[in-house]
């Protein structure tokens, strides 16, 4: 009888942990469904979201070749001819973006995509150098632009992250940690005080808050799903009960516009993949304002 009380007990606990261990997901704003099928993202700069207010691509944005129709009937005249206008995308755009950065117009990191805040910086650029205040790149607006910045490097084009990197917190300079700032939602690997990598991240919204804190990774699962809301959570490093940092599909494809259930979310995924495989079980994990 002692033995079964044992048993009985033992598998008990053994259930807890496991059912802790694996709570966490989007929140049910959306469909199970969509957040295991939305696509992932290949960097942070490219991951789409909904919000007019942003210049990452949404979904079901215009094509290039859509914009490029639509633009002439923003044009002051039909014989100026836009470069880049509103809903288009390309690699000339992550450029104007960056020289916009250059020239404090834009606070954001390059995207490639044309939205509403490259509108407004180019407008604000035109109408400071008594161009046209239309919003598009004409021919003239983009030489003035170039006259008046230097060519982005490397970095300036596609920078670590989307979100700044904030000032590490002085529990991060020591050892390998996991240093994820609920300010800046962003993730910085490091060691020993130097940064290795960054990403961003999301978090737990106001009735499942991300807990902060210093805690140490407890195990880790390159491909895990959540028992409790049964979305897939990959690459999961799990560091308080059923909090993990993971890649999310959701956050991919929805951005800011949706949140866990405690969990990290990271959206660019093959960042985090490489970040799997550096991070060790028992590595510190420090969370923050």
């Amino acid at each position: 009888m002692q033995r079964q009380r044992v048993i009985i007990r033992t598998i008990g606990v053994a259930t807890a942990v496991a059912l802790a261990a694996t709570a966490c997901g989007p929140q049910k704003t959306e469909s199970v469904g969509s957040a295991s099928s939305a696509p992932s993202s290949p960097t942070a700069g490219a991951s789409p979201e909904a919000s007019p207010s942003t210049d990452d691509k949404p979904s079901g944005s215009p094509s290039p070749s859509a914009s490029a129709s639509a633009s002439p009937s923003a044009s002051p005249s039909p014989s100026v001819k836009q470069i880049m206008a509103n809903g288009d995308e390309s690699e000339q755009i992550r450029e104007l973006q960056a020289r916009l950065k250059q020239l404090k117009l834009m606070s954001v990191a390059p995207t490639g995509f044309y939205g509403s805040k490259t509108t407004s910086a180019v407008k604000a650029f035109q109408s400071k150098h008594g161009l046209n205040a239309t919003g598009s790149v004409d021919e003239a607006t983009w030489k003035k632009i170039q006259s008046s910045s230097k060519k982005p490097t490397a970095d300036e084009l596609r920078p670590p992250t989307v979100n700044e990197v904030d000032a590490p917190d002085p529990r991060c300079m020591t050892g390998r940690v996991m240093c994820i700032s609920k300010e800046s939602r962003t993730l910085a690997w490091m060691i020993d005080g130097k940064v290795v990598s960054t990403m961003d991240v999301r978090f737990g919204s106001e009735n499942t808050p991300t807990r902060e804190g210093v805690f140490n990774v407890g195990w880790k699962a390159k491909e895990w799903t959540s028992t409790i809301y049964h979305t897939p959570m990959p690459y999961a490093m799990f560091f308080s009960g059923g909090q993990a940092v993971h890649y999310s599909a959701d956050f991919a494809a929805r951005g800011y516009n949706g949140a866990s259930h405690g969990c990290v979310n990271v959206r660019d995924k093959g960042k985090l993949s490489a970040l799997f495989d550096q991070v060790q079980v028992g590595d510190k994990v420090v969370v923050y304002w």
